[in-house]
Order: structure tokens, then sequence, then C-alpha cells
């Protein structure tokens, strides 16, 4: 899973993105690494995997991984060549969904770049930021395929679905309430990448005094969980100060200061609980000697499919998959035992792979 993190200046995405980075590789022991200054990948804590590996004392834990991307902060008017100008915007169109970071609390000695605190104003900013990017991308589409249009109608027909998205746009408008007509256009409007057609968490950037209570009694908060609510996007309310300060820690420490401040998770895990929400993922577990892992999956993916994750030989050859429960395996300490107790199912093309399923995969290639 990859996510992009996007918004204004001085809101806290930068210092978000180095806490969050820095406290999922420690807390899984997963090596940071640092691909771009403004890039980085972090495993999904997954306590089940941990008593898996345990239990088969694995040479190996592999975590899910989550790749971030940062970018340099957003201003208005960044697509005229404001700021730092919307270059960056490049670096995020590959990503499964946009983390966008809204500044929801009072402070006069950090500046907002607009001189008052807003949130609504500053997601309209962004938006707006967002939707002229992809309106530079869809007109150099146009450019393109303009001249061959005359000679074959399958172009003709996508050069009119670009005009009628870039019309769409125009009025400030986001690509993801744009309606395709077939499943030609289904296609192309997939291959845009078009960045208002990506799925979007907002994180609600709050003080230390409101983040307690979840930010019930922030307005500002309230106002952009009722526009999440309303386009159908997702929410969680974070102090990236407090992420700054926990990000050093290890796991019993990070868990104590936690405690002493009413909180039962941290930022990392509340941004991670919110994109399997959105983006409709789950993980399913492979366990053994020499290696116990977790594997992102849709929900409603069926088990050839899911084995095709681990490689693709797997899906081509596909036989069966011996599925159980990992509370199931946990408890009763193996799989020949868990087998005895008729707990382990032989399920064939057509099984739907749960959450929490620990498989063992059988192929023939």
């Amino acid at each position: 899973m990859k996510l992009g993190i996007v918004g204004l200046p001085n809101v806290g995405k930068s210092t978000l993105f180095n806490s969050l980075t820095k406290a999922g590789a420690e807390s899984a022991n997963y090596p940071f690494c640092t691909i771009d200054p403004n890039v980085g990948v972090v495993s999904v804590p997954d306590e089940r995997i941990k008593l898996l590996g345990d239990m088969y004392h694995s040479k190996k834990v592999t975590p899910a991984v989550i790749e971030f991307v940062d970018i340099a902060g957003l201003v208005k008017g960044a697509s005229k060549g404001e700021g730092l100008g919307n270059q960056f915007l490049a670096n995020i169109r590959e990503v499964d969904a946009i983390v966008h970071v809204v500044r929801c609390f009072e402070n006069s000695n950090i500046v907002h770049v607009d001189g008052s605190i807003d949130p609504m104003r500053d997601i309209e900013t962004i938006n707006l930021e967002l939707v002229f990017s992809d309106i530079e991308i869809l007109e150099r589409r146009v450019a393109k395929q303009g001249r061959a249009a005359n000679n074959d109608k399958k172009i003709a027909k996508e050069v009119g679905l670009l005009k009628r998205l870039i019309a769409h746009l125009e009025e400030g408008k986001l690509a993801k309430s744009f309606e395709t007509n077939d499943e030609d256009e289904e296609e192309w409007f997939s291959s845009y990448n078009l960045l208002t057609a990506k799925p979007v968490i907002f994180a609600a950037n709050v003080s230390e005094d409101d983040i307690a209570d979840d930010g019930v009694n922030n307005d500002y908060v309230k106002a952009v969980r009722d526009y999440a609510k309303k386009e159908g996007f997702e929410v969680f309310v974070i102090c990236a100060q407090i992420e700054e300060e926990i990000a050093e820690l290890d796991d019993d420490e990070k868990a104590m200061f936690l405690e002493d401040l009413g909180l039962k998770e941290s930022g990392l895990d509340k941004l991670i609980k919110a994109s399997y929400s959105l983006l409709n993922l789950m993980s399913f577990l492979t366990a053994g000697e020499d290696e116990t892992r977790a594997w992102t999956i849709k929900i409603g993916t069926k088990a050839p499919q899911a084995a095709g994750k681990i490689h693709s030989d797997f899906e081509r050859g596909f036989i069966k998959a011996e599925v159980v429960n990992y509370k199931d395996l946990l408890e009763l300490g193996s799989l020949s035992a868990a087998r005895e107790k008729g707990l382990v199912g032989m399920e064939g093309k057509d099984y739907v792979v749960k959450d929490g399923d620990v498989i063992l995969f059988r192929f023939n290639v």
C-alpha cells in the first residue's frame, strides 16, 4: 500500500511524516528505508505474526508494509508557480490514497500561511490545486490524441471523454464524482491516475489538549468530519507534536506514554485502520519455520488470487488451500493439532479469504 501525504505548509505534514515513519519502523523492528528524502517505508504493526513467529520459531517475521510519500507543502496558486509550484504532485500520482493533513489547532507561534485557522478553506485550496494538476494532465492527453482523432473512432471517443472530464473539473468538482458511460471509458479513466479520483484520509492535526477525546469538542475537527462523511472519505485525529515525542520511544515506553495521555493507540495505528477501511483491505497470514508473514489483499479476494500475491506460480497452479484461523492455531500450538480437531479447512478456488486466515497453499506448475 502506498499513501501520499499532502497539505499546506505549517500544518504539521512533515512532522507527521517523520514521526510516523520512524515510529512504524521501530515498533515492528522493520529497517526504516529511505528511498528518497521524502519516501519512507514502514511496517504495519501486527501482533498476530509476532505470536505465530514465536510459535514456529520462524527465522524471519515479515509484516505488511506501507510506503509513505511526503511532498512539499502546497500553497494557493501552486499550479501557477506560487511557493514551490506543483511539480511535486507527480510524485504521488501512483499512490493508492491521499493523506491530507489539516490544521485544527490554534498556536500563535506557528504562523498559518493564510493568516488564520480554517480547515475547510485549507481543504478547498488543496482540492483546487489537485484539480488544476489533473486538468493539466488531461489537456496534455487531448493535445497528444487530438490529431489522430480525425481518423480513428476509438481515439475520437477517448478525446470526447477527456473533454467531458476537463469540463467537470473546471466546475471545481473532483474526478471521483465523474461518471463514465462504458467499460472503455472506465479503463481510460483509471489509466489517467487522477489525483482527485483517489480516496482521501484526512489527518486532523489537533493540540495535545484535544487528542484525549479524539477531537470531539473541537469545532474544526467537526467540520472536517462532516465534509469527509459527505464525500465518503475517512478522518483520523492526531497530534503531530505527540507523535514526534513518542517516535523515539521503545514499545513499552510508548504504551505507557499513550496510557498517561488517555490514548489507546498511536497515530500510525489510527492511520493504518483508516487506510485499510477506506481501501477495503485486510491481511491473511502464512507461517512456518523459514518465515511468518502478513499479506495485504482486498476484502473479497478468492484463494487463487490470494496465492498469486505470494507468487504468480501459486495462482497459476492452484490446487487447494489449507486454511485455519490464527486464534485456533495459536491455541492448539500446531497445524497438526488443529487438523485433528477438524479446524483446518481444505478450500477450493471459490473460497473467499478472511482476515486472520493462516493459509498453506497447495499448487502444481
